[in-house]
């Protein structure tokens, strides 16, 4: 199977699994990682995701022994993009926080698969490389949109450009990642921080998520009537009053991530 799925308390673990080739993404890989996400968004005992990859590596990117050209001509590229397009918009569209714990190299659109998410960990050991200026291409899967807001345009185009590897802890400094932390620890900090977002108000991060997002291209009056508008809904959920209520009676709260 290209794509392990775990139940844990409150969360799934999704895991790219094609260790013998660290991962690397084929159009059969972007579809059953679209499907693993769908499934995810319709349990409603699932409050997170936890994504990683199997093996010494987190993702090198494209396969490209599936879109190498030959003598009947160039690979079409559009359709198979389409498909990691897809895997994108989802995980910006969830109304779940998504964790990703990037284990070893992540490379080309492997980079962006984990940019995609909403908390990325790396091992200290791991790298991020826009690696598609070494074979001619432009970063693709979200590259050139997150990277500019990431790191800035000066770094952004270098990274894209010189296609040179990015350490972790450096992209931690940068603001590329959120964190990076020992080799050993990684898969314990993540399950840890997965864990912890599964038992927080629910609705409240995925409102949270369309607000940043919308940031992106708002004017500042269309932002602040924005986010009158989602804390007036919010004010109305359960977990609005659970929390509250636990303020109150200095106890942690109980949310539900119910609407």
């Amino acid at each position: 199977m290209t794509i392990l799925v775990e139940q844990h308390t409150g969360y799934r673990q999704i895991t790219l699994n094609r260790p013998d080739r660290l991962n690397a993404l084929t159009a059969a890989v972007g579809a059953a990682l679209l499907a693993a996400l769908d499934e995810a968004e319709c349990d409603s005992e699932c409050r997170a995701i936890l994504l990683t990859g199997a093996g010494r590596g987190f993702c090198p990117g494209q396969d490209l022994t599936e879109v190498m050209p030959t003598e009947a001509g160039p690979p079409d590229l559009g359709p198979l993009l389409d498909g990691y397009n897809a895997v994108i918009r989802k995980l910006r569209a969830l109304p779940l926080p998504v964790v990703c714990a990037v284990n070893g190299v992540a490379a080309g659109a492997g980079v962006n698969l984990a940019l995609a998410c909403d908390i990325v960990l790396a091992a200290k050991s791991a790298s991020f490389i826009q690696a598609f200026a070494r074979i001619g291409l432009i970063p693709d899967v979200g590259g050139t949109w997150a990277l500019p807001r990431l790191v800035g345009a000066a770094r952004a185009r270098a990274l894209a450009i010189l296609a040179e590897p990015l350490p972790a802890a450096r992209a931690a400094e940068w603001g590329l990642i959120w964190q990076a932390v020992d080799d050993d620890k990684l898969m314990a900090t993540a399950h840890a921080l997965a864990a912890r977002l599964a038992a927080q108000a629910t609705v409240g991060i995925a409102f949270t998520k369309r607000a940043l997002d919308a940031a992106e291209s708002s004017t500042l009056d269309q932002q602040l009537d924005l986010e009158r508008d989602l804390q007036s809904e919010l004010a109305r959920m359960p977990d609005y009053a659970e929390g509250v209520r636990a303020f109150l009676e200095k106890r942690p709260p109980v949310f539900t991530g119910k609407r």
